[in-house]
């Protein structure tokens, strides 16, 4: 099981610090939206700022890419210290070579969905990815309400993990709280994503505690799954 306090909800006027604070808070993961203004109707930070960050944390870096062209951005973000990349179902005939670039790299390949987004497209590829995120809002800005209508992708992308023997994560993002997150376990989710549940409190470590312990609540079988 894995949590992951969201960058994009963070001060941007003090990143170091804000990064200091998921290290000390026993998260377990940094999650790092990218948006290109096109993809999404927002902009966050490009590869320099994660090459900055990349020093200053031992973490796992998260890259989530919301962007029209991923195919430009891959080898700059995996060489400013990205561990895993993720890029859109969306993105349709491009995605063969996108996972393959990725994998490539030598970084762990993720693949995302949105909520409009029938979770039959992602399929073809659920043999090549190492995660598979729902976005439980629509992606490009932070602080939105929990879609309640992605749960069943939730259930249907655990019922293929088993059905198929494979071991990607299930990751979530949107609106992810200590409720949210409760329901998304129960539903398969070992992965979450949050921003302002856990960049807003003054005490992340606790938050992080909370979170941890609600998911475990909902689901101990995720005690079992490997990081």
């Amino acid at each position: 099981m894995i949590i992951a306090p969201s960058l994009l909800a963070s001060n941007f006027g003090r990143l170091a610090k804000e990064v200091d604070r998921v290290n000390r808070s026993g998260a377990d993961w940094l999650h790092l939206d990218i948006m290109d203004g096109h993809f999404v109707p927002n902009i966050s930070f490009g590869p320099a700022v994660v090459a900055e960050l990349r020093p200053l944390s031992k973490k796992f870096f998260d890259v989530h890419l919301m962007c029209s062209k991923p195919e430009i951005l891959l080898e700059p973000f995996a060489k400013a210290g990205a561990n895993q990349i993720t890029v859109h179902v969306e993105l349709g005939e491009r995605l063969p070579q996108l996972l393959w670039k990725i994998k490539s790299l030598g970084v762990k390949v993720g693949l995302a969905v949105n909520p409009p987004t029938a979770i039959a497209q992602m399929q073809p590829h659920l043999d090549k990815i190492d995660t598979l995120l729902v976005m439980t809002v629509n992606p490009g800005f932070g602080g939105q309400p929990f879609i309640y209508e992605t749960l069943p992708k939730i259930q249907q992308a655990a019922a293929w993990r088993v059905e198929k023997n494979l071991r990607y994560h299930i990751q979530v993002d949107g609106g992810i709280n200590n409720k949210t997150a409760g329901e998304c376990a129960r539903a398969g989710a070992d992965d979450f994503v949050a921003g302002t549940a856990l960049f807003g409190k003054p005490n992340m470590k606790a938050a992080v505690i909370k979170m941890r312990r609600i998911v475990m609540d909902n689901d101990p079988a995720l005690a079992d799954l490997a990081v």
